[in-house]
């Protein structure tokens, strides 16, 4: 257990916070403002709730059916019934990382003293987490609008010591017997605390958030991929050079030449493109590897800028204001989130697109300038890689399906009352698959380049520096070199572990310098 400690504030959170909590279960505590803010919000609830004029999610029922005004020996059994009720997913359990982060962040706004949530509410939350205990969340329930309203329903009825939760220890319980064994008392829901828990776009902000740290190492690790596979095919360096990317100054179409001009550095096998079969240039997937896997960056840069202003955001309805009024808002439609969870997919499938085209050129004759057919060992006899460029090609066709934007469909719901809706949580969860795709295709691109930079040293054509060092940590994580047809499904496994745990970044650094 990482015993590093987030403190929430009354300002939102980083990234880097949501990070340590969901994927390094480093412990939560509520800063001394918090609790102030906490307790103030709840002043302002608690008057509201004292005066007869029905104030919405304080004094009435919720969605289409807010015209009905609830007495007060109600509303305990309102804001039970809500998280009860609203605990309607289905289909497999959402991963524990993204249910930590959906708390997490739940958390970070009803510490902002918008919400009206009691102080002991968000204490029992923080505790909750700290205790390693991940309510059971189900893969199917929100549709981004009114927030991720299923997934925070399961979270909530945990608080309440109901439904089913993951114990530190990975079996699933009844969270009633988890809180007591941690000794965790059940929260009990007063005026507008359920609606509270419930309401935000927490799940979508999350996945949001550990896919940008995802795509961070994965675009550098395909400036890398792209370097090797350039240098393999004997191509050109000469169009990384600074002074070309000048003059389109995108930032991170300059980040990935500089980032393959480094790998290159000192190769011998760049500047061949004019030797036994003379080209002028190399060909789109190779000579314009900046210009894609930047365009790709500064997606990110985008959806950074819209994750960073979620994470300051406090997002419920109603919401406290600080002159005390309390006002219904639409600041929990997913929109901003949505559009860049879905603009991510696209450059994932992209990327991933030109990978798989500079891996068959590699295992081509024909356009590989020299290389065996398939990088086999004994071509007829052998088959080499031919089913793994399948394997990656199937990956691709399947990153396209995931790039159809969810964002761009809505489904009315709540009696039309929710009319327009953003699948905001369906576009993060089809971003998940794709991110776990695209580092398998990188994976492929890296085990095929690598494969033929060695065949290519076996004829006295030296890689640089930063090649041998990828191809050596390569070797020593068990990853194989060329030889006869083997089974090939461990080491391709062994490649994507490579890739996606940051190894292939690590191993070049060394050489080159921080990698952007």
């Amino acid at each position: 257990m990482d015993m590093h400690t987030v403190v929430v504030g009354t300002s939102g959170t980083t990234a880097e916070d949501v990070i340590a909590v969901a994927r390094g279960n480093a412990r939560v505590e509520l800063s001394e403002a918090a609790v102030d803010a906490l307790a103030a919000a709840r002043e302002i609830v608690d008057a509201l709730a004292a005066k007869p004029e029905p104030v919405y999610g304080v004094s009435t029922g919720f969605g289409a059916l807010a015209s009905r005004h609830i007495g007060h020996e109600l509303r305990a059994q309102l804001q039970r019934n809500i998280v009860r009720s609203h605990a309607a997913g289905m289909g497999p359990r959402v991963e524990r990382e993204v249910v930590r982060a959906l708390m997490f962040l739940r958390l970070k706004t009803v510490a902002s003293g918008h919400t009206g949530v009691r102080p002991e509410v968000a204490q029992t939350m923080a505790d909750v987490l700290n205790a390693g205990i991940t309510p059971v969340v189900h893969e199917y329930g929100s549709l981004g609008c009114s927030g991720d309203l299923a997934p925070l329903s399961h979270c909530a009825l945990t608080l309440m010591g109901e439904g089913e939760a993951e114990g530190p220890d990975g079996t699933v319980r009844p969270a009633g017997e988890l809180l007591a064994a941690h000794g965790i008392t059940p929260v009990e829901l007063r005026e507008k605390e359920g609606l509270a828990l419930l309401n935000g776009t927490d799940g979508m902000l999350g996945m949001l958030i550990m896919a940008l740290d995802d795509l961070k190492n994965l675009y550098t690790s395909a400036d890398i991929t792209a370097a090797l596979s350039l240098e393999a095919l004997l191509g050109t360096d000469k169009v990384l050079a600074p002074e070309l990317h000048a003059i389109r100054p995108h930032p991170g179409q300059g980040a990935s030449a500089d980032n393959m001009l480094r790998v290159l550095a000192g190769s011998g096998l760049t500047g061949h493109h004019q030797d036994d079969a003379p080209r002028v240039q190399d060909a789109y997937s190779v000579r314009c590897a900046p210009q894609v896997n930047g365009a790709g960056r500064d997606t990110l840069d985008h959806a950074r800028t819209v994750a960073g202003r979620e994470l300051a955001s406090a997002v419920d309805n109603p919401v406290v204001l600080p002159d005390g009024r309390v006002e219904s808002n639409g600041n929990f439609h997913g929109a901003p989130v949505a559009y860049v969870l879905d603009f991510l997919a696209i450059v994932a499938a992209d990327l991933g697109s030109i990978c798989e085209r500079r891996t068959d050129r590699l295992l081509d004759k024909n356009r590989s300038h020299g290389l065996p057919p398939f990088l086999a060992e004994d071509a007829g006899v052998d088959s080499g890689l031919m089913i793994t460029q399948y394997t990656q090609a199937a990956l691709v066709s399947e990153l396209k399906r995931l790039a159809v934007p969810a964002s761009a469909d809505s489904i009315p719901s709540s009696a039309m009352q929710e009319d327009h809706v953003s699948m905001g949580w369906s576009a993060a969860r089809k971003l998940r698959t794709a991110v776990d795709n695209l580092a398998r295709i990188i994976a492929v691109e890296l085990y095929a380049a690598t494969r033929a930079i060695e065949l290519r040293a076996a004829e006295g054509l030296v890689p640089g520096p930063a090649s041998r060092a990828a191809v050596e940590a390569l070797r020593a994580a068990g990853v194989r070199g060329p030889g006869p047809d083997r089974f090939l499904a461990p080491d391709l496994a062994a490649a994507d572990e490579f890739v996606r745990a940051g190894k292939l970044v690590a191993a070049v650094e060394p050489v080159t310098g921080p990698l952007a």
